[in-house]
């Protein structure tokens, strides 16, 4: 051990060499530029040779500080990496959910989850296809279908899929709230895959639409184009329930349209669930209910 160079020493080099500036080093450090310098020193002491050349404007390695400098940053990520490997790894759960949940509700809430739960990591697979919880190696889904979805899954409701009509202010500044059927009809539509403008103006009592169709091929596409003013937007009311609360987006007409199912938070059921997971489906129960 006597043979071993000064740590703080080589922790001085390191980091100047980084650099090539000692104050750099020194705030990196948290050490005052003379304290990293007379380290440097030191070393080149104990080494017997000079490291680094001192120019005016800042250090240059010599030849061999240069060849130095790589053993001493290996050594040091060596020992990082078996620092790191003592760390608890966070705990991981993946989540199966549509880009449109993901986007308008689940995201916004992560700042609570993270808040409530910093040591699991969450993992989020948007996406509009099925996951398969074996096969993807899912935890949880959040789907919008009706049950039952089989004995192997245990499902509790989270949200009912109740469907209003939403836009943004400006576009509705010289109309009446809620706005009549002629005025329902003239406005323009902001379409999705789902396609439930035909069902939504016949509950409204609208025999045709004359307004400018604009079709998107997700929902949150569309409450995005509604929110910049584009057009009327067909969306789960829990979906734009903060934009609404903060007055981003009015509901045009008080009609409600019952979709066809309602979104289910779905999780394998007879397998010993992760604490992880247990405790993501307790949040995502918990956080739907507020």
């Amino acid at each position: 051990m006597t043979d071993l160079p000064p740590l703080n020493g080589l922790r001085a080099f390191e980091a100047a060499g980084r650099h090539l500036n000692f104050r750099a080093a020194a705030d990196e450090l948290g050490v005052t530029q003379g304290a990293v310098a007379q380290q440097v020193r030191g070393l080149e002491d104990h080494v017997g040779m000079p490291l680094f050349e001192r120019l005016p404007k800042g250090l240059a390695f010599t030849a061999a500080g240069r060849g130095y400098h790589v053993r001493v940053a290996e050594a040091f990520a060596t020992l990082r990496e078996a620092s790191a490997v003592l760390q608890p790894e966070a705990a991981k759960v993946l989540i199966s959910v549509t880009p449109t949940f993901a986007a308008k509700w689940l995201i916004p809430h992560l700042p609570d989850f993270t808040a409530k739960h910093p040591d699991i990591d969450l993992r989020i697979l948007a996406t509009e296809k099925v996951s398969s919880f074996h096969a993807d190696g899912i935890d949880l889904a959040v789907r919008l279908g009706e049950p039952p979805f089989g004995a192997a899954l245990e499902a509790h409701l989270l949200f009912r899929h109740e469907i209003v009509a939403v836009a943004a202010p400006g576009l509705l500044a010289d109309r009446t709230v809620p706005v009549d059927e002629a005025a329902l009809a003239a406005i323009p539509k902001l379409h999705d895959t789902h396609d439930l403008w035909p069902s939504f103006l016949r509950q409204c009592g609208v025999k045709q639409s004359r307004g400018r169709d604009i079709r998107l091929s997700q929902t949150a596409l569309a409450i995005d184009a509604a929110l910049a003013g584009q057009g009327v937007a067909l969306a789960s009311r829990f979906l734009v329930a903060a934009d609404l609360e903060a007055g981003r987006l009015m509901q045009v007409v008080p009609q409600i349209l019952a979709g066809a199912g309602d979104f289910f938070l779905l999780a394998r059921r007879g397998t010993k669930r992760s604490e992880a997971a247990a405790t993501t489906f307790g949040w995502l129960v918990e956080a739907s209910a507020t």
